[in-house]
């Protein structure tokens, strides 16, 4: 028995269009998407409408078999309520962090002596908590820095209270041994404020404090401790140079999305105290299709709302792209946090070269995920399966062409190999000799010049060869391979869907005619999509570089018997070359060393160029 479709209209009859959050399940009542909404009903109804629907969100309404919704007070309420149901139930077509244990902090207890340690969960009463790091060995590294600079105890209690006579990390330099009363409580309490101006990012601060002290000692003769402190102050320093951006302090997170050939990346920078603590960086899987501003919006609630979670929000947070409900996950965040949060995306001074920081970071480990090896071979695979090859494809090429309206035009070739973009065999064809704006003409040159040397043996010849383009790119690559005898040798064209948006692309098969739309989240596609990127990116390139040459390059340069001195004395008799072009031949011939047979080949080149 076939499965009965979800009646749709009769259950949104009888929706509200209170705030809540709106659960959906397949026939089998496994849940498949959690949702909140200022109005239920208006935004439960948007998932059936008859077109402007995406094919990712097709394939979730057509497993819907029944919804469920409860009604909140305030969008807010429901956005905390979505973020618990989605750490629960985990639903497929959610945004889901990978990751989601709490971070380490360091902990500084509330005893005599206190003792400085690595803490990871709940925080309990008593002490203080420095944080979050942005991974163990982030904690592990400053309490190793802390412990040579500052020797504030790092050993448990119970292990403190029974000690009779200093441990080995005394012994090494290490700690003070206030085990022992090797040290006042005075002197101790001393390192204790030092290290907490440290973690507090108070640095400038404390090595001033630290110079009027070793300036001191010295004054009264003590170069010993004089030496001490100022090797405490050089170690700070260099921890400084290191983490600091000048110009600003604070606690912010930083979020920044990057998206490509299908997969995201989102990088989390921490900064406290105005220190770069260290970043994160997450490849959340999207089964829908969000923009960077949505994906954010989800991630970056689930990052601070989800139940058990135990991460510090900081007073500001920063992100790549506006946040789609950002006025609702800024209330929900100040409800949770019971203090004030300011969520933005356009920031100055240090916050943007810290966001430029994220940015790039999140750009260069996405491209380093794309390139993983699992993950290509995973894509190779799929699309062995979907073009029905017989054996794993070892080497494509996609060409694509750029131009600004006819000028400059440059054709690229990407090559992909088992390990992702093969960057030593990318080649750039510089197209001469066409009329302007011509891509077929353009298309056709650039695959004569690469394909003759494929023939000729001076080339590898790939397995399947990519044209960013429809019918007719592929119509042209086609002539060239059989002009050139080039055989055995897969044609494929991928052309931009209606939408122009990635994951709409139809690709098409001239051997077979075959025209087909791969499913957006399909790894073959999102290799397809890679490697078209690729040419897209270096084809631009080329041609920027080279439309910048040749604007950079004076007009007359092309000119026989116009050379350097010619040109200067132009420039000097006239005053810029918007003058020397608007100059009659008579006018060019009365500079010195023009004569009227080359003012006038002057005059022709300038006006028929």
């Amino acid at each position: 028995m076939s499965e009965q479709a979800f009646d749709a209209d009769n259950f949104l009859k009888t929706l509200t269009a209170k705030p809540g959050i709106y659960q959906m399940y397949d026939s089998q009542h496994k849940i498949l998407y959690v949702g909140k909404a200022k109005q239920l009903k208006n935004r439960v109804s948007s998932y059936f409408r008859n077109k402007g629907l995406s094919i990712k969100t097709q394939a979730l309404v057509a497993k819907i078999a029944s919804i469920q919704v409860t009604v909140t007070h305030t969008e807010a309420e429901a956005l905390i309520l979505e973020q618990n149901l989605i750490k629960k139930h985990r639903p497929p077509y959610n945004i889901l962090m990978r990751d989601d244990k709490s971070y380490p902090y360091v902990y500084l207890s509330n005893d005599k002596y206190p003792q400085l340690s690595y803490h990871r969960g709940v925080k309990r009463g008593g002490g203080r908590y420095f944080g979050p790091y942005p991974s163990a060995g982030a904690v592990k590294e400053s309490l190793n820095l802390l412990q040579k600079v500052f020797k504030v105890r790092q050993c448990d209690n119970s292990y403190f209270s029974n000690r009779s006579r200093p441990c080995l990390q005394h012994q090494i330099n290490r700690c003070t041994a206030p085990c022992v009363n090797n040290i006042s409580e005075q002197d101790y309490a001393e390192s204790v404020k030092h290290t907490v101006m440290f973690l507090e990012g108070h640095n400038k601060t404390l090595i001033k404090e630290l110079a009027d002290e070793m300036e001191a000692a010295a004054a009264e003769l003590e170069f010993e401790q004089a030496a001490l402190l100022r090797d405490k102050i050089q170690q700070l320093q260099q921890v400084q140079a290191t983490q600091t951006i000048d110009g600003d302090s604070g606690d912010v997170d930083l979020f920044a999305c990057e998206l490509s050939a299908g997969a995201i990346c989102i990088q989390v920078l921490f900064i406290r105290g105005g220190r770069v603590l260290g970043s994160k960086s997450y490849f959340p899987k999207s089964h829908l299709d969000e923009q960077p501003g949505q994906i954010l919006a989800a991630f970056l609630a689930q990052f601070y709302l989800s139940p058990g979670s135990a991460r510090e929000v900081p007073a500001q947070i920063v992100s790549s792209h506006e946040l789609e409900d950002q006025g609702v996950i800024n209330e929900a965040l100040n409800q949770a946090s019971q203090k004030q949060i300011t969520i933005s995306h356009k920031v100055r001074s240090a916050r943007s070269q810290w966001l430029k920081l994220a940015q790039q970071t999140a750009s260069q480990n996405l491209s380093s995920h794309l390139a993983n090896k699992q993950n290509i071979h995973s894509r190779f695979a799929a699309l062995q399966e979907v073009l029905s090859l017989a054996d794993l494809p070892k080497r494509m090429e996609c060409f694509d062409i750029s131009h600004s309206s006819g000028e400059a035009t440059v054709a690229s070739c990407v090559v992909f190999d088992q390990n992702g973009p093969l960057k030593s065999d990318y080649r750039r064809f510089n197209i001469e000799g066409i009329t302007g704006g011509d891509d077929y003409a353009a298309m056709q040159q650039a695959l004569k010049r690469r394909y003759a040397r494929i023939k000729a043996g001076d080339e590898k010849k790939p397995d399947i060869l990519f044209i960013d383009g429809g019918k007719g790119q592929v119509g042209q690559a086609t002539q060239v391979l059989e002009a050139l005898g080039v055989s055995d040798l897969m044609v494929v064209g991928i052309a931009k869907g209606t939408t122009r948006k990635a994951g709409f692309e139809y690709l098409y098969r001239p051997d077979t005619g075959e025209e087909f739309v791969l499913p957006s989240d399909s790894s073959a596609l999102h290799l397809i999509q890679h490697i078209r990127d690729e040419s897209h990116r270096f084809a631009i390139t080329g041609h920027k570089q080279r439309r910048d040459k040749k604007r950079r390059e004076s007009p007359l340069q092309d000119i026989a018997g116009v050379g350097p001195k010619r040109r200067r004395e132009l420039l000097r008799h006239f005053g810029g070359w918007q003058e020397v072009s608007a100059a009659s031949a008579d006018d060019l011939a009365k500079v010195p060393g023009i004569s009227q047979k080359l003012a006038i080949d002057i005059y022709t080149a300038l006006h028929n160029s």
